[in-house]
């Protein structure tokens, strides 16, 4: 039987790189069934909801979503829907993998920063403070981090390197400053450390000086997992490595759910006009091959895709090139033959 897969094409550019995505799958034989459905604005177009009851239900169907880049209205009772889904399923492990494709200012580069994603400053508990008249005086913004929710995420780190035979889980913190709250998510690190002591190396870094050594020796890092901002900056980060967040791909992994994603925005400048880079999305979707366990086809494909950027033969704009979406797209798949 088909795997069913959510399939959000999202905005902006969204449609037509997930197009791409699901030609190069179907060339590669993969046996998904794709249930489509919408949120953000092509969500509110349709029905007038940026995240649609029956995207929701799709989801809890399926259990596995790909997903474009979404906008999130304006107005709307949440910040970002992409946190919305995060939270509706709990999804607590965001996975950003970096990997060399062409070098270029830094060589053999193999990252995969492993981001705590429900708690922390976005976790969203935040007011302002009148003081005297003025009802906006200050603001205030509290960071949560709970026991169990360092514990699953550290521990999803190194259940990460076992699974994908990683050396060393690097864990980023700011405990030096703010004890309580990163002093507990070290803490828990090194409790849950101790259980894989001489299976994976492991080693602490403060974060700002890990913000300095990632420009300067990126090569020296493996897994990496922190909290929620510190993910976030650093997820950024470490895409640019690598040539930017045209080529990089996201998971957001539950007990229930998972959601692979293009981490990049709508672009909404270049959408309908068939210059969008498609790779973000297509190396996503490598990630959920591997999930549901199809890994001789999620090899074929990004063995395929990584083939074509280094012979620079068909390139889109932003890698140097002047292909547009289609072309790039058909260049994957005559790889796949």
């Amino acid at each position: 039987m088909p795997t069913p897969v959510t399939l959000i094409p999202g905005d902006g550019i969204g449609p037509s790189i997930a197009d791409a995505t699901v030609r190069i799958l179907d060339a590669a034989g993969c046996d998904i069934s794709w249930d489509r459905q919408v949120a953000g604005m092509a969500g509110v177009a349709r029905w007038n909801d940026p995240i649609p009851d029956a995207t929701l239900d799709s989801i809890k169907q399926t259990r596995v979503a790909l997903k474009g880049p979404l906008e999130t209205p304006v107005g709307e009772g949440f910040r970002s829907i992409n946190v919305a889904l995060r939270k509706t399923f709990d999804l607590y492990a965001n996975v950003r993998p970096a990997r060399t494709i062409v070098p270029g200012r830094f060589e053999n580069i193999d990252i995969t920063l492993i981001r705590e994603n429900t708690e922390g400053l976005y976790i969203g508990v935040e007011h302002y403070v009148r003081i005297g008249d003025d009802p906006r005086a200050a603001a205030e913004s509290v960071a949560i981090i709970t026991r169990q929710g360092s514990e699953r995420i550290v521990r999803y780190a190194f259940e990460y390197a076992l699974a994908h035979d990683r050396k060393k889980v690097t864990l980023v913190h700011k405990a030096n400053i703010l004890k309580y709250s990163q002093g507990l998510f070290l803490d828990v690190g090194r409790m849950v450390a101790r259980e894989y002591e001489g299976r994976i190396q492991f080693e602490e870094r403060i974060i700002d000086a890990m913000a300095m050594h990632l420009v300067m020796r990126p090569e020296q890092f493996d897994v990496v997992v922190t909290t929620n901002l510190f993910g976030d900056i650093l997820s950024d980060e470490i895409s640019g490595l690598v040539g930017g967040l045209g080529l990089a791909p996201g998971a957001n992994i539950g007990k229930n759910a998972a959601i692979f994603e293009a981490v990049h925005g709508t672009a909404p400048d270049i959408a309908g006009k068939n210059v969008a880079n498609p790779g973000a999305l297509v190396l996503a979707a490598c990630m959920m091959l591997e999930h549901i366990g199809d890994v001789s086809n999620a090899t074929r494909i990004r063995d395929a895709f990584e083939s074509t950027i280094r012979e620079g033969m068909v390139l889109t704009r932003d890698l140097g090139g002047t292909a547009g979406t289609d072309a790039f797209t058909d260049a994957v798949i005559a790889k796949l033959a």
